[in-house]
């Protein structure tokens, strides 16, 4: 007769819940709602992104003001709220979504969080320049969402300041596609990474003006 053990209590993470990394909200679990477009950033992901901005920032969150332009599950937002962001603003259009995020901040007593239930282009031309040092641009794929929104990051960013991109496609100078050229207009990527269909990338605008190279004799 084999002798009983005991089980430990496990916390059970369905597909539709996502865990925050790191902080004073370290193994929260968020809920994710169906809607159209809403894609979270997986655990690992967030992992190596988060590291890297820790090394960008030294670690000095204090005194980062975010912006989530996607916010979805807050699965970015909270993270960087946890991990102790002096201030995120979070912008989701879906009122299911959006619904949910109000729960969590809630939840968490996350008063430096603030949610605009709003879309993200007309949210971005509302903000002031340099109203922030880290932008997160994760916006549904094949919507062209990244051709919008990119020109318009670039005034909001203080010095230092980084933007956050998930895409379907990566984000390579060396691509010698127009398209290419145009999207990473004034941009340089410094960090770059690929988990199985979801690439994903932290940008800073770029020292040198767009094209400067093709101008000179």
């Amino acid at each position: 007769m084999k002798p009983m053990t005991k089980k430990t209590p496990s916390v059970s993470r369905s597909s539709h819940q996502v865990r925050i990394i790191g902080g004073q909200w370290k193994r929260s679990l968020l809920s994710v709602v169906s809607a159209e477009g809403l894609r979270p950033t997986p655990d690992r992901v967030r992992e190596t992104t988060f590291n890297w901005l820790n090394h960008l920032f030294n670690a000095n969150w204090m005194t980062l003001r975010c912006l989530d332009l996607f916010a979805g599950s807050g699965a970015l937002g909270f993270e960087a709220a946890s991990r102790g962001a002096a201030a995120v603003t979070m912008v989701e259009a879906s009122a299911p979504a959006f619904r949910q995020l109000l729960a969590v901040q809630e939840k968490l007593a996350a008063q430096q969080c603030r949610l605009l239930r709003a879309d993200a282009s007309k949210a971005i031309a509302s903000l002031a320049p340099a109203s922030c040092e880290l932008i997160f641009l994760d916006p549904p794929f094949e919507q062209a969402w990244l051709e919008k929104m990119l020109p318009a990051c670039q005034p909001l960013l203080a010095t230092p300041g980084y933007v956050y991109v998930e895409s379907e496609f990566a984000l390579d100078h060396a691509d010698p596609s127009e398209s290419m050229k145009k999207l990473l207009s004034g941009w340089q990527v410094i960090r770059a990474d690929r988990a199985g269909s979801v690439y994903f990338h932290i940008l800073q605008r770029s020292i040198l003006q767009p094209d400067t190279h093709e101008n000179q004799a």
